[in-house]
This record gives C-alpha cells, structure tokens and sequence, in this order.
C-alpha cells in the first residue's frame, strides 16, 4: 500500500470515527459512521479489526429496532421532516424577530452551510431509514442472522485470541 494512500485512509477512518462519536450525541448515524470508520482502520489496525464485528452488530440493530414499530418510523419520518424544515430556514436565513432577545450573531448561526448540513443529514437519515426497512421490517430472520454473525465473529476473535 503506497503512503499516500494509507495517509488517506487513515485520515477519512479518523474523521469518521469522531464524527461518529459526536453523532452519537448529535443529529447523525453515529453508529455507522463509526463502525465505516472503524472498518477503514481495521485494514491498518489489529485492534480496529477487533472491535469491527460487535461495533457493525449494535449499528444493524439499532437500524433493525428502529423500523420494529409503526411509531418508531412515523417519529424517525417526523424528525426527518423538521430537519429539513429547519435547514430550508438555515438556507433561506430570514431577518432576526423583533422577540429575539439575543444577541443578533446568535440568530441561525452558520449560516447557509448549516442549513445544507442539516438537510444532507436529513437525507443520509432518510436513506438509512429506507435501508431498514427494506431489510429489517417485519423479517425477524434477518435480526437471527445479525445474531448469529456477531456469535461467529466474537468466537473466531476469541479463538485468535487463545492461539498460540
């Protein structure tokens, strides 16, 4: 593998990891980018391959439970919706209200770059939302095969780990 290409990798596996993890806590898949992140490093990094099954179990089945029931889609389906509410808002920036009591510099900020960060995130949540449902939705062998591929993984890990 050229340097070039490794620095690459290394810098995008970083940049996901951290997104993910701020994700976690902020508006975005954290999950998966972080387990897309976790995956560039695995091939660079023994450790990131260790943590890579257990990490891509939990991401599918969060995706997996939040298709489980009609309310949870129609909840996921409304954030999507005021998110972009939000980001056409951002884009538009409209004159700060008169009953703003804040400092102007705090009304939208960012900007129009907010407003298309929040409506490309809308879009990545609308797809990974249509991705769930498409394999998950009411198909409780795929959630088995998840099961069953995390078993696999975490005994061939755990075999690794005791041989010699």
């Amino acid at each position: 593998m050229t340097a070039a290409r490794r620095l690459t990798l290394e810098i995008v596996g970083w940049v996901l990891v951290v997104a993910g993890v701020a994700a976690l806590v902020l508006p975005g898949p954290g999950l998966l980018m972080l387990f897309g992140g976790m995956a560039i490093l695995s091939q660079q990094y023994e450790w990131a391959e260790r943590r890579l099954a257990p990490l891509k179990y939990r991401a599918l089945k969060g995706a997996a439970e939040s298709v489980e029931a009609w309310w949870r889609i129609a909840l996921t389906f409304t954030g999507i919706v005021l998110l972009v509410a939000c980001g056409v808002v951002w884009i538009v920036g409209p004159a700060v209200p008169g009953w703003w009591s804040l400092p102007d510099g705090w009304w939208l900020p960012g900007g129009a770059a907010t407003g298309v960060t929040q409506v490309v995130s809308a879009l990545v949540a609308l797809g990974l939302l249509v991705y769930s449902y498409r394999r998950f939705h009411d198909d409780p062998e795929a959630v088995a095969e998840l099961e069953h591929d995390l078993h696999e993984a975490t005994r061939a890990r755990e075999d690794r780990d005791v041989a010699p």
